[in-house]
């Protein structure tokens, strides 16, 4: 257990507080491109200001959920995919099944966040109707290109610290617009407050996009994207071990200190870490959100202009252009950064989250293997972005009538699961495992309990839902047939490690006899 606490961590000063915020920083720059620009927006132009209170209780279930992981790795050292191997069933079946869920879900999420960033590019060049409309997706390959070349070369830090400041300045403008365009404050604090139906207007049933659309599903796309997604959330806890906090580093573990009451104390304290920095991110994810949700209805609603298609990031630039037009290239370096960073971050979850569940598979830790590791997650998710993206523009172009799905439209599957269904089990998880595993004077207050009882029904119900009414049996039966595939995988897994057990017995056995007289 790390006995070093940090200096933030010791003061009762909360302005000192600010240091501790880090790996929560890293889960909020991966949902401020797609969540804040595009989705908060879109949301906004939809359905108004009466979408805010569905935001904030979005992002309170999510808040619930990833401090239930801190507390997990902080308090025993042990990260939920490491608990999950005690769920009954094959040795480690349900850690299989999300890894399958992961290996199909990732490239489209990375196939997402590039041709999203794509289009923006397309716009800025005016190569928008290229390649029959498609052209984002040729400028998302090439931006996906770049950013794998990046990660190899490990040269993101200093354009993370730029990312930072011009998304700080483009937040700034956007409010400042906010406040120029002089919106009704209390319609505002009603929508944050008061929850009220959400309803498609009149005028968006003649939209194709829509018209198949049960507004559930669109709903359900906001969840996953607004504050993460399940992974991101099970890829803090690995951010939070590389940290070292508390238990984190997996040297001592709460179970190992009971007669210890100097060092239970000193876990306690750890807790405010991830405290301070999950509530940090969200009050930050919150902010953006708000502000794109009003300034898409006030601008985007009444002139009947939605995110959508090839057109996801150029419309919001009316939020700051409309008051100082001078601040329109700022708006689009600034959106173009934020993508990006997005995109990056992105493609590094996956390496945590395979890290963290080959060891909770049992396999031995060292820096050759998770390098490979590393390569393996960064690649797969890479090349299968690219492969998507090149499909869908080799169709465009080539496919005559024949049309590929739209950006989101082909991240709205993945995203059922991964930011809906995947956060209730996650929450499920938590509170399964303070039942099981947490000793009972450091369980949750009942508070806490309380309200990841209720995200984790909010979730799962949800999830489901918007699984029945995107394509009714057929998602229950691909999420049944994943589920029977990682238990089958799995069992396989744990037969083929008995078998070699008992070679390796026999040898030994085989080795002792010869040389016993």
């Amino acid at each position: 257990m790390n006995t070093q606490l940090p200096k933030a961590l010791c003061s009762r000063n909360p302005i000192t507080w600010l240091g501790l915020f880090g790996p929560g920083a890293v889960i909020a720059s991966l949902t401020i491109g797609a969540g804040e620009l595009i989705f908060s927006s879109r949301g906004g132009s939809i359905f108004g200001l009466r979408l805010l209170w569905y935001f904030v209780l979005v992002l309170l279930c999510k808040w619930v959920l990833v401090y239930g992981v801190a507390r997990q790795i902080i308090l025993t050292g042990q990260h939920p995919f490491q608990r999950w191997m005690s769920i009954p069933g094959p040795h480690g079946w349900f850690c299989v099944v999300f890894l399958i869920l992961a290996i199909v879900s990732f490239p489209i999420w990375v196939a997402f966040h590039a041709g999203t960033a794509g289009t923006l590019l397309a716009g800025i060049t005016g190569t928008s109707g290229a390649f029959n409309g498609a052209a984002h997706y040729a400028w998302g390959s090439g931006l996906l290109i770049l950013v794998l070349w990046l990660i190899s070369k490990g040269g993101y830090e200093r354009l993370e610290k730029l990312q930072l400041a011009i998304v700080i300045c483009m937040l700034f403008s956007v409010v400042v617009s906010l406040f120029l365009l002089k919106p009704d404050w209390w319609d505002i604090v009603v929508g944050l407050l008061i929850p009220r139906p959400l309803a498609y207007p009149d005028w968006i049933v003649s939209l194709k996009e829509f018209s198949d659309r049960p507004v559930w599903v669109e709903v359900m796309t906001y969840v996953g994207v607004i504050g993460g997604s399940g992974y991101d959330y099970l890829a803090y806890g690995a951010y939070l071990r590389e940290k070292q906090w508390g238990a984190a580093d997996g040297v001592d573990t709460i179970h190992h200190l009971r007669e210890d009451d100097s060092r239970r104390l000193l876990l306690r304290r750890w807790l405010r870490a991830p405290l301070v920095d999950c509530t940090l991110s969200f009050i930050i994810v919150l902010v953006f959100s708000g502000v794109f949700v009003v300034c898409g209805s006030m601008l985007l609603r009444p002139a009947h202009q939605i995110p959508a298609g090839a057109n996801l990031l150029a419309l919001q630039a009316q939020f700051v252009g409309d008051s100082y037009p001078w601040l329109k290239p700022l708006y689009f370096v600034g959106a173009f950064l934020t993508m990006f960073g997005t995109l990056y971050g992105t493609i590094e979850v996956a390496p945590a989250i395979l890290r963290e569940m080959a060891l909770a598979l049992g396999f031995k830790s060292d820096p050759s293997k998770t390098n490979r590791l590393r390569r393996l997650a960064v690649g797969w998710c890479g090349l299968g972005g690219l492969a998507i993206l090149a499909w869908s523009l080799l169709i465009a172009t080539f496919g005559g009538a024949q049309n590929p799905p739209g950006l989101v439209a082909l991240l709205t599957p993945a995203n059922l699961f991964t930011g809906v269904l995947a956060c209730g089990i996650v929450c499920a998880s938590n509170l399964w495992v303070e039942h099981r595993f947490m000793p009972r004077d450091f369980r949750a207050d009942w508070p806490l309990r309380s309200l990841t009882a209720i995200a984790a029904v909010a979730f799962l119900l949800l999830g489901f839902k918007a699984y029945w009414d995107h394509s009714r049996w057929v998602s229950f039966l691909i999420l049944g047939g994943t589920l029977a595939i990682g238990y089958a995988v799995a069992w396989w897994m744990q037969r083929r490690q008995k078998r070699l057990g008992h070679q390796e017995l026999r040898q030994a056995r085989v080795g002792r006899g010869s040389v016993e007289p």
